[in-house]
């Protein structure tokens, strides 16, 4: 009987096993080839808005301009996907300093640049937009030889997705108050990128897609489930201690559902109840100082990731640093410390760093990031000791991030537009 079976496990279960495994590798090899040759024909364009010099909208102008303009959820054919390799575009929304110059940037797929123009002239007609040179070419590679050095990091969530970041409605922007009493975080964020002086750059990017982010489904084999199903399923676990199944006096196999929520969580369940109410992108956060070696202030490395916390609510989510070029994933584990923090690897780390902010690189990576070595393994074999988190946002949380200030903000070195620029009537004689 052992015989037998041995017999079947080798000559039947095994080699059927292999042959599906290979399979299934050579597929993922095939979609991933496939992508990054789609990849490497977009051609892209980065924009330079120029807010006007009065903005009297609130963040929610800024909300619509990213519905109509950045989300472009559809559904591909296998022949698009699996053929031709097609993907969703992905954007990115940027706030630079160049050696305190404060610039607001877009950068899209070409074939998008008109939709992004007329859909932020449509939120903002006095606003400029206009074709810009990548300002992250002027950085060479980050080496000891080199004349720069880099700082970064990324971001993630301190708690599920499902909770909500602070929001310029908890800051009161959507009752567009006066100028005088306005409380805006993206001011904070404007303030410190102007203070920088010659020789030093701060870099910050909200890169975006629509959501394509499947969950499992407890319970299945394969099934899967969005974002919204997933947040429900969140508020679900938290509010199950105070919820109550009861049998219907009258029919047994019936129940009633009561669920009787704290006033504490009250406040919690209204935000996650509400962020499911409008779009969300998929989203990646990523921030650099960039300075020559001998103008390298290392505390505006911490002031720029500290400004992060005015999005933060204990009770609900904010932003955690991730990734950082500072290679003190691992905390101060002395073994971990003397493996792992040399200047080399910090150098890999830093210059890795500025590829990928290059790049704009959270979505369709390559290779290396789809395969997961446990640590201590991976630092060794792929420098990047922590593979990229996105996480959902929606275009609340998103304009909260990244929109204009208003004019109380007086920052001499923030290029504001008198008027915007227009064409001559078409009824001018000849």
């Amino acid at each position: 009987m052992l015989d037998f079976l041995a017999y079947i496990f080798f000559s039947v279960l095994l080699p059927l096993v292999g042959v599906s495994f290979l399979g299934w590798a050579a597929f993922r090899l095939w979609v991933h080839y496939i992508q990054q040759d789609f990849i490497s024909g977009i051609e892209w364009v980065l924009l330079e808005i120029v807010p006007p010099r009065e903005v009297l909208r609130s963040p929610k102008a800024m909300e619509l301009f990213l519905t109509n303009a950045l989300y472009h959820w559809s559904n591909k054919g296998g022949v698009e996907e699996y053929w031709q390799g097609a993907v969703w575009f992905w954007h990115s929304l940027e706030i630079a300093s160049l050696e305190g110059q404060v610039h607001f940037y877009i950068r899209t797929a070409s074939r998008l640049k008109s939709l992004v123009e007329t859909q932020m002239y449509a939120q903002y007609p006095q606003a400029q937009v206009k074709l810009a040179e990548d300002y992250t070419l002027a950085v060479d590679r980050i080496t000891d030889e080199s004349a720069w050095n880099l700082w970064g990091c990324e971001f993630k969530l301190t708690k599920p997705e499902a909770y909500p970041i602070r929001t310029y409605v908890d800051y009161g922007l959507d009752k567009d108050p006066k100028e005088e009493y306005k409380v805006d975080p993206v001011s904070s964020v404007i303030e410190l990128f102007s203070s920088i002086g010659p020789g030093e750059q701060m870099w910050s990017q909200v890169v975006i897609k629509p959501p394509k982010k499947k969950y499992h489904t407890s319970g299945t084999w394969f099934g899967h489930h969005d974002w919204v199903k997933e947040s429900e399923i969140t508020l679900e676990k938290l509010l199950k201690p105070y919820t109550n199944i009861k049998k219907q006096a009258n029919n047994p196999n019936e129940f009633a559902m009561e669920t009787r929520t704290p006033d504490k969580f009250k406040p919690i369940v209204d935000g996650m109840t509400k962020k499911v109410l409008k779009l969300g992108f998929e989203t990646g956060v990523r921030i650099c100082y960039v300075a020559k070696k001998e103008n390298f202030n290392m505390s505006n490395r911490r002031n720029m990731r500290l400004l992060w916390r005015q999005y933060e609510s204990p009770s609900l989510n904010g932003f955690a640093r991730f990734n950082s070029t500072q290679a003190d994933a691992y905390g101060t584990n002395f073994i971990a410390s003397w493996l792992l923090l040399s200047k080399a690897k910090i150098m890999r780390l830093a210059d890795r760093m500025l590829e990928e902010y290059r790049e704009r690189a959270f979505f369709y990576l390559p290779l290396r990031h789809a395969i997961h070595f446990p640590w201590p393994i991976s630092p060794y074999i792929f420098p990047n000791y922590f593979h990229h988190k996105t996480f959902m946002l929606n275009v609340e949380e998103l304009a909260t991030l990244w929109h204009f200030p208003g004019q109380i903000l007086k920052v001499p070195t923030l290029e504001r537009i008198e008027s915007k620029e227009a064409a001559p009537p078409p009824n001018l004689p000849t």
